[in-house]
C-alpha cells in the first residue's frame, strides 16, 4: 500500500507524459520553454487570475513575492506556526521576522481573530494581549502569509479584511490546496498573491521540484518574472534588481501538462476517498476527522485526523504495513531554528494541541474502498 500512489497515476497517463517529454527533447528549450508558457496560461485560466509566473519550487514561489514587496530587516510578516518550515523560512531568509498566529483548531488554518489580536499587539507593542517575538519593539507590520493546510483554504474573507484594515499585503500559501475552492473561488485566487508547489506529493505534482505564483497585478507579475531570472531587466545581462535562479524546467512543465489533463477528475476522486474515510471513522468518538467549512472544497492533499493515543495507532498501522505520517509533530515556534524569537511552549495552544495528536492516513485519488476499510479497521481496533 502506498501513502501517495504516484505509480497508478503514471501508468494511466504514461503515453501522454512520454509524448510531452519527447517534444521537449526535440526542441531543446529546457528552461522556460514553450511548455512552461502553456502551463502558465492554462493554470491561470483554471485558477481565475490574470497572471501565473512559474518558478523552480514552492519555496521560491513564496520567496519571490516577498522580494517583490521589498520585505527585509525590521519587517514583520504574520504567519502560522503549524505548517512546513518553508512558510516562515522565506521570511527569515530576507532578514524579516515571522510573527506567529495560532490556528483554528477545527480547520488547522490561521485563526482570523488571533491575527487581529497579533497585529494590534505588535502595533501597540503589547505582548500581554498576544505572544510576540523577541525584538518586537523594532518591528513594522508588513504582511500576512496564510496557509491552506492539508488542502483546505484559509478564511480569506476575514483574513483579507484584517490585512486591509492595517495596510498589509496577503500571500496565500496554497502549496497544498491547488484545486480547492473557497466560497466559489479557486485556491490561488484568494489573496493579493498566491504561491503553490508542484512537489511530487502535492495534488498536482511534477517529477522533481516546481512552483507557481498567481496574481492579478501586472506590476507584480513583471517584477516576479524579473526576480526568477536573477533580477533581469530588458535581457538576462541587464540586471535591474537582486533576484534568484528560480526558473522552471521545461521537462517539469511538460509532465505537469499531462497530469493537469486528468486533474479535475482526480480532485473529484479525492472527495470520494475523503468522504469514505469520514464515514468509516467518524462515528467512533475516538478519532476526530477533518472538517471542511461550508462553502469550501478541499483538495485533500492529506487526510489528517486527531487522536489522543497517536503512538498506539501509528504502531498498529505499522504492524499492518500501512503507511502513515505526522504533519506536523513540532510547531515552528518551538523548533531550534526559531529559538532566537524566544517564543515559549504554551504560546500557541491550538497548534501545540494539534501537533501532539495529529496524523495522516494514505490519501490519493486511486485509493480503493477495500484498502480504506482495512486502514479504518486497524485504526478503530487500536483505539477501542
Amino acid at each position: 500500500m502506498q501513502f501517495i500512489d504516484l505509480q497508478s497515476q503514471q501508468e494511466r497517463i504514461r503515453g501522454a507524459i512520454m509524448e510531452n517529454i519527447a517534444r521537449v527533447l526535440a526542441h531543446g528549450q529546457y528552461i522556460l520553454g514553450p511548455e512552461v508558457r502553456e502551463l502558465e496560461t492554462r493554470l491561470a485560466e483554471f485558477v481565475g487570475t490574470k497572471h501565473a509566473v512559474s518558478c523552480a519550487s514552492g519555496t521560491d514561489a513564496l520567496l519571490m513575492p516577498l522580494m517583490a514587496y521589498g520585505v527585509g530587516p525590521g519587517d514583520a510578516v504574520f504567519t502560522t506556526p503549524f505548517t512546513f518550515v518553508a512558510t516562515a523560512e522565506v521570511i527569515s531568509l530576507l532578514g524579516a521576522t515571522p510573527v506567529f498566529v495560532d490556528i483554528d483548531p477545527v480547520t488547522f488554518n490561521m485563526d482570523p481573530e488571533r491575527l487581529k489580536d497579533a497585529v494590534t499587539a505588535l502595533k501597540e507593542c503589547n505582548p500581554k494581549t498576544h505572544p510576540l517575538p523577541k525584538g518586537f519593539e523594532k518591528l513594522t507590520p508588513r504582511g500576512v502569509i496564510a496557509v491552506d493546510l492539508f488542502g483546505q483554504c484559509a478564511d480569506y474573507g476575514r483574513i483579507n479584511a484584517v490585512a486591509r484594515a492595517h495596510g498589509l499585503f496577503v500571500i496565500e500559501d496554497a502549496a497544498q490546496s491547488f484545486g480547492a475552492e473557497y466560497k466559489g473561488a479557486r485556491a490561488c485566487s484568494l489573496a493579493d498573491v498566491a504561491a503553490t508547489s508542484f512537489f511530487p506529493a502535492k495534488p498536482l505534482g511534477c517529477y522533481g521540484d516546481g512552483g507557481m505564483v498567481f496574481t492579478d497585478s501586472d506590476d507584480m507579475a513583471s517584477v516576479l518574472d524579473s526576480i526568477r531570472v536573477h533580477g533581469k531587466g530588458s535581457d538576462k545581462y541587464d540586471n535591474v534588481r537582486i533576484g534568484i535562479n528560480g526558473r522552471c524546467d521545461t521537462l517539469q512543465a511538460a509532465i505537469l501538462l499531462a497530469k493537469f489533463a486528468i486533474f479535475p477528475e482526480e480532485i473529484t476522486l479525492r472527495q470520494d476517498v475523503a468522504s469514505r474515510y469520514s464515514e468509516l471513522l467518524g462515528a467512533s468518538g475516538k478519532v476526530v476527522c477533518p472538517s471542511v467549512s461550508p462553502g469550501n472544497l478541499s483538495a485533500w492533499a492529506q487526510y489528517s485526523v486527531l487522536c489522543e493515543d497517536r503512538d498506539r495507532v501509528l504502531n498498529a498501522l505499522k504492524a499492518e504495513k500501512i503507511p502513515s505520517a505526522v504533519y506536523y509533530p513540532k510547531p515552528l515556534h518551538v523548533q531550534t531554528a526559531y529559538a532566537y524569537l524566544a517564543y515559549r511552549q504554551g504560546d500557541f495552544p491550538a497548534s501545540e494541541h494539534a501537533a501532539a495528536r495529529i496524523f495522516s492516513l494514505p490519501m490519493h485519488p486511486y485509493l480503493c474502498a477495500q484498502d480504506q476499510e482495512r486502514i479504518a479497521a486497524t485504526v478503530l481496533r487500536s483505539v477501542a
